[in-house]
């Protein structure tokens, strides 16, 4: 393989599409410094995949791109292309077989490279392994820049090594090696994570396995306590729905009140409503009035300007009448002076008249001789113009037939080659190889597809559950953020109602309380807190027991007495305990009849007590009482023989037994709400738990899968390149035929064209010998015309400068005649203007003074009648006030009707809200009840009739506390232990495979390590071998070796020990520039040797040699040119006469660079010839 063709468009300073070709293996390119000869350098490495800006003498990747000189404007983008001539094959691999390769990339202003090889899209990665083990790179030993040679040889041992691994071609190995250890440590790392994982998931079976036992007791109580809290929901739906019965009625009775108070709302409107239609009236009498008031006073306006205006116009027309009598007469001397101009002009015209002609005469006669003379020379030129034209047609004619013909020859050559090189490449196919290897890697990447498809679908549905749950825990957030609402509601709300019941009763006496301590009595026993009173009678209550309700229940008194004394200040009731029912105290007529749970000195002043249900009744009863007895209502008028007591008291102490009552339902109220926040909560932390525990079971799998898809991706790719490589086998088999068949029918058809090229050259020269003849006739014609022409045209001169002038001076007369004629017409048509205006002015004059005195009689017509319009509309004036006033009153009496209603509304609003209170409540029980999916019906039928809502309330809760005690419960424990069981068993499945495959690719890093050792040191010893040799063929003696800083031959460097004939230096550095240059050349001649690359770039390497060196270095290039091809960049004249073909590079225009090539071989033989 050779390189044959570099073609480069807008890199650099090459910013026209340009062609280098090389073809030999000894090509120089030459030119003065500045030129663009290195840039064939930087372009071959660009190409070849060089991506540092430095290396290329750039800052940026886009620098490649021409950007501009003097003469021309930067351009868009940048490609290079370089061509291969394979016929003598040295790749390996897919492209072996090709006649020729092509590699190609472009860059753009936004710096993105792209690649092709053999004109197919391709990556960078795929450029480099073409030409892996080749010795071929952007940075490789082929390619030997300016200043490289000195940096070769100093070089460190580890930079030095990687020249002799390319040259022993293990550059692949070791990027094999490299994919192999990335592959190890990620089947490591896989294996690691598959390890934890194994072992989480083995801990999570155990605990799984309890879970689910204790989930199965949960599911048994979970059912228990829905069913308890279906019918306590049921208990207060049927509380609720007889509060909402009560409140019904109420709102009817308000609902009455506020019909009779807008009825009387509805007689004053209608007041209001005659009020207005009087003011409606008497508002248009008045509107009328006072617009016939504005139209007279607009007509006396009107009639004011028209006669102040009229005036101002006949000043302004005596004005304008002045200005047109002064303006006529001012246009009719300019009239006058203009006629006697004009005549002078006439007079002067007629006397150049003659004169002219007789000058335009002559003028003719010559310009008519100019005519002839012109036509003739213009004949003979264009006999001329033909004669030349058909000879030079008939020597290009000649010329082209005759490289025409050269090409032909030249082309069929090629034909004939390119035909042999297609033939080979056909019979080097392997096509039926790669389909075998194509069906295996399918049936693997099939594999692969289904474990990442089965990983994909667990993914899926574990996502979808972690959806649902975090849906569901946004639901409950809410649920408890608004149950928490509740329990703190009620929590404020039994503080308040606490601390009002304890100054009630008298617990914030600090002295009395700590008596009571100190004596072991319990304070909170008052009595108010023991009695149950029937709904309505706490009122009644109140008034007679009085300060009773704050006594202190103890069992004993008799112990208190002794230390009555060490109570220093306030009251205290002390009261024996014992408690008797509604039913053992008193009848039902009788107040103690209405309470339970009172201690029995309490029982027995209540069981004096009668009850009446309003104050007639007790009235009527006070007759009827015995001694000691007394009559109270339910709204506590408490009435004896001979006395009546009433409490309207509206202090902290009033209120105590209903407020006890509300305490008791509020705290009732409180332990459900409690009992509901937190049955909530416990749902919300068991779902996070769940969440929680799904989120760590997506995160195991997407590991698992991320492996999976990895070892997929891998497949995938071999799969992809695989294919890639067969389409490309079978379209270059379809381009392998068609470009034969291509090939021959051109070769026919240059061989047809060089049989009519040679017809048409004889042709051509039969031409140019008739023409030759010809064109000296004409010439010795074109002497005598030219002279006859140059005669005619002087006299044709002399008449027309004549006429020009007479001319100027005719033109410049009558157009100043004219100029007079139009200036005399202009004042005319002014002097008519001024004169109709005068006329028009007069005329306005008299038409105007009969309306002026007509508008004066009406204006005092009119200033009369707006007197008497005046005093019509004081008159309405004063009846649209009247109304007014009536009607503001009648506005006044209706807002205190307004107020009326408004209040009575207020009212039936509040039991409407009182009411829907009461339905909403109910509605919110009934939608938790419809939850536990049982009826209403059925559930207050099944219960007993001494059910309650404290009883349920206290079942419920034992019920939930049996729950608690439970802990945390999973609820898919029973599903997931069998879910893990199964994974459990794949994982271990997936451990082994893991191991295996760990185990073949550690066996093939060994082996990649035992070919990489061998051929390092059989490549380093011949090289070594061929430097020792060819170090003193070009010193002319001296030695020189290779040696090794290491044992381990995978890591070891390289160092260059040098001594020239007669020194003993101790190191390389103290050689001189030529020396390091000698040095250099010999090592990589010793390397070519051993692996040659397919050609080789030398930039300026002879600059330091001397003429003897440089022999010698040309000496051992002409013996390696055999082997390899050398484009070699130089400015050493001995140098250049090595090449056989030297291309030079010039820099004509600033800033573009352009070639022209010599074939050396082909001077020598046109020189011989």
């Amino acid at each position: 393989m050779r390189l044959s063709k570099i073609k480069l468009a807008g890199f650099k300073s090459f910013v026209d599409p340009t062609t280098i070709t090389f073809p030999s293996s000894l090509v120089g390119v030459v030119g003065p410094n500045g030129c663009g000869k290195s840039n064939v350098i930087d372009a071959v490495r660009w190409v070849m995949g060089e991506s540092s800006a430095s290396r290329l003498r750039g800052d940026s990747i886009t620098d490649v791109i021409f950007n501009g000189s003097s003469a021309r404007k930067p351009v868009g983008a940048a490609s290079v292309e370089l061509l291969f001539d394979n016929a003598e094959t040295t790749l390996e691999g897919q492209y072996a077989k090709y006649a020729e390769i092509g590699i190609r990339r472009e860059v753009s202003r936004d710096g993105i490279s792209t690649y092709y090889l053999n004109g197919t899209r391709c990556r960078r990665k795929d450029i480099t392994g073409v030409f892996l083990g080749t010795g071929l790179g952007p940075r490789s030993y082929s390619i030997i820049e300016q200043g490289m040679i000195s940096r070769l040889i100093e070089a460190k041992p580890e930079e030095m090594r990687v020249f002799l691994e390319e040259a022993a071609g293990i550059s692949k190995y070791k990027e094999r090696r490299k994919e192999t250890s990335n592959r190890i440590k990620h089947t490591k790392e896989n294996l690691d994570r598959l390890r934890d994982v194994l072992e989480e998931v083995e801990k999570h079976i155990k605990h799984l396995d309890r879970q689910a036992k204790t989930a199965e007791r949960y599911g048994r109580y979970k059912e228990e306590e829905r069913r308890t809290t279906a019918e306590l929901l049921a208990l207060r739906t049927h509380h609720l729905d007889e509060q909402a019965g009560t409140a019904t009625a109420r709102l009817d009775e308000r609902k009455t009140r506020l019909e009779e108070q807008i009825a009387g709302q509805r007689k004053l409107e209608a007041g209001i409503e005659d009020a207005r239609v009087r003011q409606s009236e008497r508002t248009d009498l008045f509107n009328e009035i006072q617009g016939r008031y504005y139209k007279v006073g607009s007509e006396i306006a009107r009639l004011e300007q028209s006669i102040e205006h009229a005036n101002e116009l006949r000043e302004r027309q005596e004005k304008d009448l002045q200005q047109a009598i002064v303006g006529a007469k001012e246009i009719i001397e300019h009239i006058d002076k203009d006629e006697s101009e004009i005549a002078q002009l006439e007079l002067t015209l007629n006397e150049l008249v003659p004169g002219l002609e007789q000058a335009e005469n002559a003028e003719s006669a010559s310009a008519e001789s100019l005519h002839r003379a012109e036509t003739a020379l213009a004949e003979w030129q264009e006999q001329w113009d033909d004669c030349t034209r058909r000879f030079n047609d008939a020597q290009q004619q000649r010329n082209i037939e005759q490289t025409r013909a050269e090409q032909i020859e030249s082309r069929i050559r090629g034909y004939s080659e390119r035909r042999r090189k297609l033939d080979d490449a056909r019979s080097s196919s392997d096509h039926d190889a790669l389909k075998a290897k194509l069906e295996e890697l399918t049936e693997q990447e099939q594999r692969k597809s289904q474990a990442r498809d089965e990983f994909d679908r667990a993914l899926s549905d574990i996502a979808e559950k972690i959806r649902k749950l975090r849906e569901q825990d946004k639901k409950l957030t809410r649920l408890v953020d608004e149950r928490r609402g509740s329990v703190q509601a009620a929590q404020a709300r039994f503080a308040s109602l606490e601390a009002l019941q304890k100054a009630a009763l008298g617990e914030g006496d600090e002295g009395v309380q700590r008596w009571l301590e100190a004596e072991g009595v319990d304070g909170d026993r008052r009595v108010a807190k023991t009695l149950d009173v029937a709904d309505g009678w706490e009122k009644a209550v109140e008034t007679v027991l009085g300060d009773y309700l704050q006594a202190v229940c103890v069992p004993d008194i008799e112990p208190l007495t002794t230390s009555i004394s060490s109570l220093k200040s306030g009251n205290v009731t002390l009261l024996l305990e014992g408690t008797t029912g509604a039913s053992e105290t008193g009848a039902p007529e009788m107040l103690a009849g209405m309470v339970s749970g009172a201690p029995q000195s309490i029982s027995g002043i209540l069981a004096r007590v009668r009850v009446a249900d309003s104050l007639n009744d007790a009235l009527a009863l006070r007759e009827k009482l015995g001694d000691g007895e007394s009559v109270v209502t339910a709204d506590g008028i408490w009435l004896g023989r001979s006395w009546l007591r009433v409490s309207r008291d509206r202090d902290a102490k009033s209120g105590v037994l209903s407020r006890e009552h509300e305490m008791r339902r509020v705290k009732a109220n409180l332990r459900e709400y409690r009992a509901r926040f937190e049955s909530a909560r416990k749902l919300l932390t068991d779902g996070r738990m769940r969440l929680t525990q799904l989120e760590e079971r997506r995160e195991t799998m997407q590991g698992d899968a991320a492996a999976v898809i990895s070892e997929y991706s891998e497949v995938r790719s071999a799969l992809d390149s695989l294919r890639y490589q067969l389409e490309q086998v079978s379209a270059r088999e379809e381009a392998i035929t068609l470009e034969v068949d291509e090939v021959d029918n051109e070769k026919d058809s240059a061989e047809e064209q060089l049989r009519e090229s040679q017809r048409m050259f004889v042709q051509a020269g039969s031409s140019l010998e008739e023409l030759a003849a010809q064109k000296s006739t004409l010439e010795a014609r074109r002497a005598e015309l030219r002279g006859e022409l140059d005669r005619v045209r002087g006299q044709a001169h002399e008449d027309r400068e004549a006429v020009q002038k007479i001319r100027i001076q005719f033109e410049s007369r009558r157009s100043s005649k004219e100029s007079a004629a139009q200036n005399l017409e202009r004042m005319q048509s002014q002097l008519r203007q001024f004169q109709t205006r005068e006329q028009e002015i007069r005329e306005q004059l008299e038409q105007r003074k009969t309306p002026l005195e007509e508008n004066r009689a009406r204006l005092e017509q009119q200033l009369q009648q707006r007197v008497q319009v005046e005093q019509e509309l004081a008159s309405a004036r004063r009846l649209v006030e009247d109304v007014d006033n009536e009607l503001r009153e009648l506005d006044q009496g209706r807002m205190q009707v307004e107020q009326a209603v408004d209040a009575a509304r207020n009212d039936v609003n509040e039991a409407e809200m009182a009411l829907r209170e009461v339905r909403v409540r109910r509605e919110g029980f009934a939608e938790q009840l419809a939850q536990t999916d049982f009826e209403l019906d059925a559930l207050l039928e099944g219960l007993d009739e001494s059910a309650s809502i404290e009883l349920w309330d206290d079942k419920l809760e034992k019920v939930r506390r049996r729950i608690d005690r439970l802990g945390p419960i999973n609820l898919a424990a029973i599903d997931e232990f069998k879910e893990q069981s199964e994974r459990k068993a794949y994982l271990d499945s997936q451990l082994a495979d893991l191991t295996d495959a760990l185990e073949t690719l550690e066996a093939a890093i060994r082996k990649i390590d035992r070919e990489t050792r061998s051929r390092f040191r059989e490549t380093y010893e011949n090289v070594n071998a061929g430097f020792q040799r060819l170090f003193p063929k070009l010193f002319g003696g001296g030695h020189a070796y290779l040696e090794l800083t290491g044992d381990d031959l995978l890591s070891a460097g390289v160092t260059v020990m040098a001594r020239p004939p007669g020194k003993r230096n101790s190191t390389i550095h103290l050689l001189s520039g030529g020396e390091k240059a000698l040095t250099a050349v010999a090592l990589v001649f010793a390397i070519f040797e051993l692996n040659p690359a397919p050609f080789c770039l030398l930039d300026e390497v002879d600059a330091p040699l001397d003429d003897a060196n440089v022999g010698r270095f040309c000496d051992i290039v002409k013996e390696m040119s055999d082997k390899v091809q050398f484009v070699f960049i130089t400015h050493n004249k001995g140098t250049m006469e090595m090449a056989r073909q030297l291309t030079g590079v010039t820099m004509q225009e600033p800033g573009v660079s352009r070639l022209v090539s010599v074939d050396l071989d082909e001077a020598v033989k046109m020189a011989a010839s």
